[in-house]
């Protein structure tokens, strides 16, 4: 396909959007204003538990990263803050920092503290056996949140890699009491202005078990904490098949839907390109946070890409557009109160994305020119309308093999 015929081609799916739902400019002005945050740790070499990836020009401490994330916005204009992972961007001077950042034109956001790395960590962190470690684990949350407060960050982003590989290795519920607690110091630290979100994930490193394992879980810490401890959502973070647009769906009518990490999958938590391998789901998540909006029942959710990137340039801004394109599909849909009757009904979707009905005759011609066959010129029936010519006399005998679920 040439320019000129996929421009073409982008005019008609234009037009054809606009005559079902009329003017697209405050569509347009929707998705120019929905948001990605970029995280730090994204512009700095990156790599497997088998090597680091040297990548020439790669951001080498918070201050390049920070610049970096400065030139993504600066051509996307979706980009507007970078998160901080701590330590890895500590530096001596926050003022610094955030002069610096503002002179690139992006702000400071969420802080993540590591609790991961330190040798100390190896059994756990907020859950280790020794109160000494646990002691640790939760000055560096406080120190954290004093970082978040000069920069004037107002997000607290925590995942633990806490959890055992072994029967055994540790007592569950003993480690349940301590996460509890090291979780409720750290949010009495926090000022009013500020939301801790609390991340989870079923396995890795952890093998047998870990604390924060799934969603569930992460929301009765966060509901036992108060109202600004909210659930963050990392798409790698499931089992496969997981219906994760269900989970953001119940997150959202709890209240309790803090934000995403966003990436994609294959087997496990591999932390490939938002929509590079189920684009559909990522759709259908945004198919609810949209709606959600739209109702009033979703706000101030935080959105964040987080993934590796070994053999991809560190600054990328179609992985921003790609994301922000969604709210844009989402908006046409679930702005028409046909969509909303159908919901309500339980209607199912009659034809599958991209579908071109064979009344259409230049349609028609494109296909028959492409497989050197003739196309009859009536589409088919569809349930509904198979009952309606039963009881027309049209179709005399119809034979049953099984059952739509």
């Amino acid at each position: 396909m040439t320019t000129k015929q996929g421009d073409a081609l982008r005019e008609d799916a234009i037009r054809a959007i606009e005559d079902r739902v009329g003017d697209l400019a405050p569509i347009k002005e929707r998705v120019r204003a929905h948001n990605i945050e970029t995280p730090s740790w994204a512009y700095g070499d990156s790599g497997t538990r088998f090597c680091i990836f040297q990548q020439l020009a790669a951001a080498r401490d918070a201050f390049e990263k920070v610049q970096d994330a400065g030139v993504v916005h600066r051509y996307t204009g979706a980009a507007p803050s970078v998160a901080l992972h701590i330590p890895w961007d500590h530096v001596d001077d926050w003022d610094a920092l955030k002069a610096h950042a503002s002179e690139w034109g992006v702000k400071l956001g969420a802080i993540n503290p590591n609790l991961f790395q330190e040798p100390e960590y190896k059994l756990g962190s907020l859950t280790n056996e020794d109160y000494t470690i646990r002691a640790k684990a939760v000055g560096h949350l406080r120190d954290c949140v004093d970082i978040a407060k000069q920069l004037e960050s107002n997000v607290l982003s925590l995942w633990f890699a806490d959890g055992t590989n072994y029967p055994g290795q540790g007592d569950i519920r003993r480690r349940i009491k301590w996460m509890r607690e090291g979780l409720a110091e750290a949010y009495a630290a926090m000022p009013e202005s500020m939301r801790m979100l609390v991340e989870y994930k079923f396995f890795e490193p952890a093998f047998y078990h870990t604390d924060i394992a799934d969603w569930g879980m992460a929301l009765n810490f966060c509901q036992q904490l108060g109202d600004r401890a909210q659930v963050l959502v990392d798409l790698g973070h499931h089992a496969n098949g997981t219906n994760i647009e269900h989970i953001v769906a119940f997150l959202i009518e709890e209240g309790r839907l803090g934000g995403f990490h966003f990436n994609n999958k294959k087997y496990a938590d591999d932390d490939l390109t938002v929509g590079s391998i189920n684009p559909y789901e990522l759709f259908l998540i945004y198919n609810e946070i949209v709606a959600a909006e739209i109702d009033g029942a979703a706000s101030g959710i935080e959105f964040m890409i987080d993934q590796a990137h070994n053999i991809k340039p560190k600054i990328e801004v179609d992985r921003i557009f790609g994301v922000t394109v969604l709210t844009g599909e989402n908006l046409p849909l679930l702005g028409s109160d046909r969509l909303l009757f159908l919901a309500d009904t339980g209607l199912i979707p009659i034809v599958f994305p991209d579908y071109r009905s064979v009344e259409n005759p230049d349609i028609r011609a494109e296909f028959e020119d492409a497989w050197g066959r003739p196309l009859d010129p009536v589409r088919g029936l569809t349930v509904v309308e198979i009952m309606d010519d039963i009881l027309k006399g049209g179709i005399e005998a119809m034979y049953v093999m099984g059952e739509n679920p």
